[in-house]
């Protein structure tokens, strides 16, 4: 079937264009103004803007942690990301220690294959290391898993330095791109062994124990050693304007570093966790923790500098219920916030309609960054021939209101509750497939998982 999108704004990296977008089948056959194609159908786009489909490289569903398991799976929230403009999600998938990684990457496709609505990839997450893993990593990257993760924090997680040190050098081998989690867990450990000790053991406690300083020494750590081995890594989910100049001064020794931040470092700020009431303040426990408004200003800047690279949501939902299982002890508060279904009216309203970041901006950091670092590019993140048709339809003039009443996450709050929103997603197409209209997903919608190569970016 062939879609003429027609009188629209093309949105890229570089620059935006009035122009026509002729589809057929799945993929993108021309681009230009006043196209004169033959088309099956024809959807008037006059006065849209058509953005690449949103790529997030940083989802969790389906995750059993903190003694229990996340709200979404790849059902509920692969059809929440559709919603909010999301074509692709990079999970991750997490073998037990012990396991192997074909172990951990055989029960993401489980959860995952027939259930997920848009298309999806997975990161692997590293949690052990020996020289069965050593050789899987290389095994990952020829099944089309280049990425991988690692933490420096939580015991049932991270890697011993020596350890992340090894797996760091065959990442370099075989051309794979780790993510890591950069918070010093001693230090943390400490802090928090302290607040209990003191009986301060409501959510506010929670920052307070996870400093800027100690992101930064994580961050600054992790970049020394990637500067031994000489790879590049992406630093996740950055929070505070300490751990940027950690980034920069590593890039002023000529070191290779991307940066991943998320919505919810942008547009909220930790006063939240001094709510009188339990239930308000543990809605937004995550790790790292909601930072200052100074920390948010810096990552605006950032972004619209060039220096962050892309914004992901890290969404990890738990509902009300889930989070009070930390209502006697803030560290059992599960940690993690849905936000995948609300990243791109929020970074087009609190970052282009705001003056912060252009349209351009917005499409690198949401779009053809994540396909280039993913080593989906030119597959995904572009509207060009031959490229994917994942297509997002926004219209600048439609405002809405963001609300937990009216969204498909499978939680019973929304972080941004009575957000008001400059514009709206009027369609989104998969594949050349419409799979959402006017906030609906269509059915039949379905997602495959895509095969990467080596980072592009």
């Amino acid at each position: 079937m062939k879609i003429l999108l027609k009188g629209g704004t093309v949105v890229s990296g570089q620059g935006t264009a009035a122009a026509d977008v002729l589809v057929d089948g799945e993929t993108i056959a021309a681009v230009g103004a006043d196209l004169d194609a033959a088309a099956d159908k024809v959807v008037d786009c006059t006065g849209k803007l058509l953005f690449p489909g949103f790529i997030d490289g940083h989802t969790h569903f389906d995750l059993e942690v903190a003694n229990t398991i996340t709200a979404d799976d790849f059902a509920t929230g692969s059809r929440a990301a559709l919603r909010g403009g999301t074509t692709m999600v990079v999970d991750f998938s997490a073998p037990d220690k012990g396991d192997t990684l074909h172990d951990g990457l055989r029960r993401w496709h489980e959860k995952a294959d027939g259930k997920c609505v848009c298309d999806y990839s997975f990161h692997m997450t590293v949690d052990d290391w020996n020289e069965g893993i050593s050789r899987e990593i290389g095994e990952m990257v020829e099944e089309g898993i280049p990425t991988f993760k690692m933490y420096t924090i939580y015991p049932a997680m991270m890697l011993p330095e020596k350890e992340m040190f090894f797996a760091l050098q065959r990442m370099k081998e075989v051309g794979g791109l780790t993510g890591i989690h950069c918070e010093n867990c001693g230090v943390i450990s400490a802090l928090i062994e302290e607040a209990k000790a003191a009986g301060k053991m409501s959510p506010a406690s929670h920052p307070r124990t996870r400093p800027n300083q100690l992101e930064a020494e994580a961050v600054s750590h992790v970049l020394r050693m990637a500067e031994v081995v000489d790879t590049p890594v992406i630093i996740v989910h950055l929070s505070t304007k300490e751990a940027l100049d950690e980034v920069r001064a590593a890039r002023a020794r000529g070191q290779t570093v991307y940066v991943e931040t998320c919505p919810h470092y942008l547009l909220l700020d930790d006063s939240v966790y001094d709510a009188p009431e339990f239930i308000e303040a543990a809605k937004y426990i995550c790790s790292p923790p909601l930072r200052t408004v100074a920390d948010q200003e810096a990552l605006w800047l950032a972004l619209a500098s060039g220096e962050i690279q892309t914004v992901a949501t890290d969404h990890c939902s738990f509902t009300l219920e889930q989070k009070r299982m930390g209502q006697s002890d803030f560290t059992k508060i599960p940690g993690g916030m849905p936000g995948v279904e609300s990243r791109g009216v929020l970074l087009y309203t609190a970052g282009v309609a705001a003056g912060r970041i252009t349209l351009e901006d917005m499409c690198r950091v949401l779009s053809e960054n994540p396909a280039k670092l993913y080593g989906c590019w030119p597959r995904k993140g572009v509207i060009a021939p031959g490229s994917d048709a994942d297509i997002v339809v926004y219209d600048p003039d439609k405002d809405s209101v963001i609300t937990a009443a009216d969204q498909l996450q499978n939680v019973d709050y929304n972080p941004y509750e009575g957000y008001q929103t400059k514009g709206s997603i009027a369609q989104v197409y998969l594949r050349g497939q419409l799979a959402v209209e006017n906030g609906a997903v269509q059915e039949g919608c379905s997602g495959a998982f895509i095969r990467r190569g080596p980072c592009t970016l």
